[in-house]
């Protein structure tokens, strides 16, 4: 009877679609620019914009392109597993929208527009509403922030364990 992390297994060996993998670590190192963005202070608060509206476009794009790829096919592991992995991923697509949208929101809103690097603006799709503005700074600063993060340490604790602990190489899907 084999072992349902058996190291040998060669579904986890399957690799992505370039291109998945491409929007998949493009977007990894937007999310770590905004982050490092907004943190450098009120100045760089235009900066983060620009990346934050630019990883809404790049998100979609990887939605749409997750839709007309084939995913390897699924490793071996128990039921419940695979739900979890399977939640994470879609609880991870929901916040990558959820966080660029309420910042643009809370910007529009708050009756400041959003440049995308200096060459387009956003049309601005909503009236000021200072009650509004504080809910979406509200949900982009705490809520999906927080719940972000929590799901970013969940994805990369679970592709490490699997790299480390279980050494079936599911990482080597995505590299």
């Amino acid at each position: 009877m084999s072992n349902i992390h058996d190291a040998t297994n060669t579904n986890s060996t399957q690799k992505y679609a370039l291109l998945v993998r491409v929007f998949h670590w493009i977007g990894a190192l937007l999310i770590l620019m905004a982050f490092i963005a907004i943190n450098q202070g009120d100045e760089f608060v235009g900066l983060h914009k620009s990346i934050g509206a630019s990883f809404l476009l790049w998100t979609i794009l990887r939605i749409l392109t997750r839709f007309v790829t084939t995913a390897p096919s699924p490793v071996s592991a128990p039921a419940w597993q695979k739900t979890i992995a399977h939640l994470t991923h879609v609880a991870l697509y929901v916040v990558m929208l959820a966080m660029p949208i309420s910042g643009v929101l809370m910007s529009m809103y708050g009756g400041r527009g959003v440049s995308v690097f200096g060459l387009f603006d956003l049309p601005t799709i909503v009236s000021i509403s200072p009650s509004m503005a504080k809910l979406m700074n509200l949900w982009h600063t705490q809520l999906i922030w927080l719940v972000m993060w929590l799901l970013i340490v969940m994805h990369i604790g679970a592709a490490l364990y699997h790299q480390f602990v279980i050494k079936d190489g599911l990482l080597n899907r995505m590299r």
